[in-house]
């Protein structure tokens, strides 16, 4: 079976500008859609009016971070690690949802190093570098079209080590968190910006950490 490519083009020109979309549209079979239609059209119609599909689309991207928080939050920080987001979408519904999580971890630059760090290169003091884990857990964030992609906005628990709340956090609020996903021409998906906000904004910075997309996929795809 043939699949349907991804298509910016998809997106319609109402919905740029941050308006909610069906994100399925993208990854829908042609030919199963083809026989359904034609077998029943009725029933297809019925349900996409008067009730949502019992299961939700999932579309599945993956990839990796890889960037540098800013001096001004102790650093520069190197920031690194793996991420996935699933978007969950029913079928005649325009309200889709996410879930976001990252699995990254930080240390002091060699900038960081000269500037909070004691200027230690030689590995006598490993703790100037400050290497540390965060784990970052996103459930049901909003979607909503922007130019060239999407983008999920919500609450986030970020941990410190594996502890919540980490350190930079004064109590258990969870923190907002901002991800573009977008691309181009022949990627479609290609990066990722993920904007901190509220009291981990303070540790990793006011300004995205970019990052790419590795694979992006429909919920039957291995």
């Amino acid at each position: 079976m043939q699949r349907s490519t991804i298509s910016l083009a998809a997106i319609p020109a109402t919905a740029v500008g941050r308006q909610q979309f069906n994100i399925s549209s993208y990854f829908v079979k042609s030919q199963t859609l083809t026989r359904l239609a034609l077998l029943l059209p009725g029933l297809m119609l019925a349900l996409s009016i008067c009730a949502p599909a019992e299961s939700p689309n999932q579309t599945k991207f993956h990839g990796v971070l890889n960037d540098y928080a800013p001096a001004s939050t102790g650093g520069p920080w190197e920031v690194r690690g793996s991420w996935s987001v699933v978007v969950k979408c029913r079928y005649g519904q325009f309200d889709c949802k996410a879930d976001f999580s990252a699995a990254l971890t930080m240390e002091r630059s060699d900038e960081g190093i000269n500037e909070h760090g004691n200027g230690d290169f030689n590995s006598t003091n490993p703790m100037d570098r400050m290497a540390h884990t965060h784990h970052i857990t996103l459930v049901d964030g909003q979607v909503t079209a922007i130019a060239g992609g999407i983008e999920i906005k919500g609450p986030a628990r970020i941990t410190g080590n594996g502890t919540f709340p980490p350190p930079f956090q004064t109590n258990t609020d969870l923190s907002t968190l901002t991800i573009d996903i977008t691309g181009g021409n022949t990627v479609a998906f290609s990066n990722i910006a993920v904007t901190f906000g509220d009291q981990a904004a303070g540790h990793f910075g006011m300004s995205p950490l970019h990052g790419v997309v590795r694979k992006s996929s429909d919920k039957s795809d291995k």
